[in-house]
């Protein structure tokens, strides 16, 4: 324990600190704290001054200190203002706990999972990932970033085994699960998953958090994996196909009442494409598919569906804030196809109609939300001939 001036003085010192630190009292009664922290833990403003602008009157901060002998150590220090009787500040109590073993294992952890050779995450008590190592954003082909915005439940299957297990854990009716698991790639195709979760207790004895570890299931997973994307994409852009952009409007629509927002389909028809394959052959016509789907994709954002639905026809299927969000949605994928695909050395302009519809009704129909946005489509593309 330690009394401490405005400042950062020393003016009182117990036994357990002096041999904490190594020193005898009369040394650090000549010093000031800041005199003893790393020089890159020093802050600004002062202790003193913080305690004081805090409403609580305390504070509590982790830092290191170099030692007598030069050892370097993390304490933690909670802070108190003392005041007297009119309420002035007199000086700041302190007291300080040696935290070195705990940092040291919270960074051997903390290093373990970073560069852990398995898919590891760390859910929050809704089920959401926290924090992912850079093994798991190579499974499924995601930048951390877009992992963590992400809800698990848009890159699960529906019907995926797991979910039940995995409320198990939450719910603190087991302390951990193991089971198998299907997630989406970025690209679209299905990744099979070997799971085990454990809960982390908080101090109400309930998990705090989860901890998950993912491994890729052997090569014939892979090998069905591969049959699976075929099944489920366009061979010439790799896009989705009509069967998984069903898919993934059943499991939109049913995400709205807990996610909210509006689900949001644009359709989009290619209006040169014809004349494309009239005047310069199918293979021209097939470059400026692809590159139709490739300014789809950057239009989208991570989460968003990007298919082709055959011939000159794609969609793209997202969920938005609101109307006025998807409208600017569609304006954005309209500059996106507005540009020219440079073939042979020839370029060649390329145009397309979007059509809008959305709904925040989870019990719309796919098949009526999909017409809306072909009428949509077909309303616009007349008023541009």
């Amino acid at each position: 324990m330690t009394l401490l001036d405005q400042h950062e003085r020393f003016i009182f010192v117990n036994d357990a600190f002096c041999d904490l630190l190594g020193y005898d009292r009369d040394e650090l009664l000549r010093r000031h704290q800041t005199d003893l922290i790393h020089p890159d833990d020093v802050r600004a403003p002062s202790l003193f001054d913080e305690v004081l602008a805090d409403p609580s009157g305390e504070a509590a901060h982790a830092f290191r200190v170099v030692r007598c002998d030069g050892e370097i150590i993390w304490l933690l220090l909670s802070a108190s203002v003392i005041r007297d009787d009119c309420g002035r500040a007199l000086c700041v109590a302190t007291v300080a706990h040696n935290i070195t073993d705990r940092r040291e294992t919270a960074l051997r952890w903390q290093r373990t999972f970073a560069h852990a050779p398995i898919g590891m995450a760390l859910l929050d008590t809704r089920g959401y990932w926290t924090e992912v190592n850079a093994a798991f954003c190579k499974l499924l082909g995601y930048e951390r970033a877009e992992l963590l915005r992400t809800p698990p439940t848009r890159l699960t299957y529906p019907g995926a085994p797991g979910d039940s297990a995995l409320t198990d854990v939450l719910d603190g009716r087991v302390d951990s699960a193991s089971f198998r698991s299907c997630l989406r790639h970025k690209a679209g195709y299905p990744v099979w998953l070997f799971v085990r979760v454990s809960g982390v207790l908080g101090a109400d004895g309930r998990p705090a958090h989860l901890v998950g570890q993912y491994e890729e299931l052997g090569a014939r997973r892979m090998s069905d994996t591969h049959l699976a994307h075929l099944a489920l994409h366009d061979p010439l852009t790799g896009l989705a196909n009509r069967v998984l952009l069903g898919d993934r409007l059943d499991q939109h629509l049913a995400e709205l009442p807990r996610l909210g927002g509006v689900l949001t389909v644009l359709l989009v028809d290619l209006d040169e494409l014809k004349r494309v394959n009239d005047l310069h052959g199918h293979a021209v016509g097939d470059r400026m598919l692809m590159a139709a789907g490739d300014a789809l994709l950057r239009s989208a954002s991570p989460g968003d569906t990007v298919a082709r639905l055959g011939g000159d026809e794609f969609a793209v299927l997202s969920r938005l804030a609101d109307l006025r969000a998807a409208r600017a949605f569609r304006d954005r994928v309209e500059r996106f196809l507005r540009t020219d695909v440079l073939v042979s050395g020839k370029r060649l302009p390329m145009r397309a109609s979007v059509g809008l519809a959305t709904t925040a009704d989870a019990t719309t129909r796919p098949a009526d939300l999909l017409h809306a946005a072909d009428q949509d489509m077909y309303t616009r593309k007349r008023r541009c001939v």
